[in-house]
């Protein structure tokens, strides 16, 4: 490579450049750091040794000597927020709100971060009168969503349904809670002592309206099963029962899913105007595409009563096969004590006749309903039952009820009530239904839960049919 002269001249002024630049960058954060008053680096060395108290003073004396570390003092309120320090954070934008020499755009991000600190600590009344300062302000649409939480919580659903109106004003999305703040009200309505029936109707037409934009969606069926349930509701405290059992049966067709929490109220409808067999048989065909506890329940206990203890087991039996459920198996159980149970109550509720006739019919039918019973229970505990002596009835006094249950009866029953408290303990945590966002448990179904505050969380199903 040949020499060039004009090297020894570029070399030097590189060099001479550069050194000249650090220089300059040096006298500069010098002349920064001189400039930056103390109490900067007493408030960071407080900070440091988990001081924030004296901390937040020291950077408070440094927002008035400086206005340009504003910036530090949201980064430091944010961050007290962030770990649980409401108080602090607290104090931290109170301090710039009131700076009078603040500039108005720091003011408003001052005041909505105080509002979220009001908000954190659970200070809704203070939170709510300091989002309304910043409406007018480009913190307008963060606050009214605030609002909506605040009113949500306080159960102030007018004012609710109108903050929701004023953000759907602002920006062009959909709020699906809107709806359920209308059925919050006909629900307040309809349980007030005399019931509002005209205020509850208009809640339930707004309530259709809300609902327009998210009918035939998967994320609809809530609502439109909530205001099914609600006109159902209606229409009973209005003496309709036609009306009251049409809706309730939409919610069978419109959300199936939600069909557990109507099954009960529609065989009782069907009920009330003397036709609990198609009730029956309208339940049965539901199960029999949807099957589900609550409806399980129903149409068992409803066949017990109806058809007897044969045809009700033989379903008992099918369902549980098909679909295995010891919350199932635990109401049965229940049910069945409860029917074997109730005979031997109307026995001594009953007054005997001086002829002993009444007692003769009711230790028949409590023979016939000892062979019933050993008719559904396994070969080797029949063939027990079957070769112990049946019991004669003895002759007793004509002022006295002739009726003994006989012992194999008296010792099923024994059994059952055993094996159902047993089921009954191991089954109380899984008779429960959870919040999909938060896990929050409760035994009643909610609407919004209560842990988190999310609308349409609950799935209509218990613990166990959900794992």
């Amino acid at each position: 490579m040949d020499f060039e002269p004009w090297w020894l001249i570029f070399v030097p002024v590189v060099f001479a450049a550069g050194w000249i630049a650090s220089r300059v960058d040096i006298r500069q954060m010098l002349s920064e750091t001189r400039t930056l008053p103390n109490s900067y680096f007493k408030g960071l060395n407080f900070l440091l040794n988990e001081e924030p108290d004296r901390a937040i003073d020291a950077f408070v004396e440094v927002a008035k000597l400086d206005p340009e570390t504003t910036e530090l003092h949201f980064a430091l309120g944010s961050l007290f927020r962030r770990r649980g320090e409401v108080e602090r954070a607290i104090r931290v934008h109170q301090s710039l709100v009131s700076r009078a020499d603040l500039p108005q755009a720091d003011r408003e991000s001052a005041l909505h971060e105080l509002a979220q600190d009001f908000l954190k600590a659970g200070m809704l009344d203070r939170a709510e009168q300091t989002f309304d300062q910043v409406l007018d302000t480009r913190f307008a649409v963060p606050a009214v969503r605030a609002l909506i939480r605040i009113f949500e919580s306080e159960h102030d659903w007018p004012r609710a349904i109108d903050a929701v109106k004023r953000l759907r004003a602002m920006v062009d999305e959909p709020v699906p809670q809107l709806a359920h703040y209308q059925c919050e009200q006909a629900d307040a309505a309809l349980s007030a002592n005399p019931p509002n029936l005209t205020t509850a109707a208009q809640a339930l037409e707004a309530a259709d309206q809300a609902a327009v934009a998210l009918r035939g969606q998967p994320e609809g069926r809530a609502s439109e099963a909530r205001i099914a349930i609600l006109r159902a509701n209606l229409a009973r405290l209005s003496g309709d029962s036609e009306g009251e059992r049409a809706y309730l049966g939409s919610v069978l067709t419109i959300a199936p899913d939600y069909a557990s929490l109507v099954v009960s109220d529609l065989l009782e409808s069907y009920r009330r105007v003397g036709q609990e067999v198609e009730g029956l048989n309208v339940l049965r065909a539901h199960y029999a595409r949807f099957p589900a506890l609550d409806t399980f329940n129903v149409v068992f206990r409803e066949l017990r009563a109806q058809q007897g203890l044969h045809q009700a087991w033989a379903f008992a039996r099918e369902s549980l096969r098909a679909h295995p459920t010891l919350l199932g198996l635990d109401r049965v159980l229940e049910t069945e004590l409860a029917s074997r149970k109730s005979p031997v109550q109307a026995h001594h509720a009953t007054p005997v006749s001086q002829s002993g006739e009444h007692s003769e019919t009711q230790h028949t039918g409590i023979q016939a309903s000892q062979s019933q019973v050993i008719s559904t229970m396994p070969e080797n505990s029949q063939a027990q039952a079957q070769t112990q002596p049946q019991p004669q009835p003895q002759p007793q006094p004509q002022t006295q009820a002739r009726v003994s249950l006989p012992s194999a009866e008296l010792a099923l029953d024994a059994d059952l009530g055993l094996l159902r408290s047993l089921l009954h303990k191991h089954t109380q945590r899984l008779d429960r239904y959870a919040c999909r966002v938060c896990g929050f448990e409760a035994r009643h179904f909610y609407w919004q839960c209560p842990g988190c505050n999310s609308w349409e969380t609950y799935e209509p199903r218990r613990l166990e049919e959900i794992k």
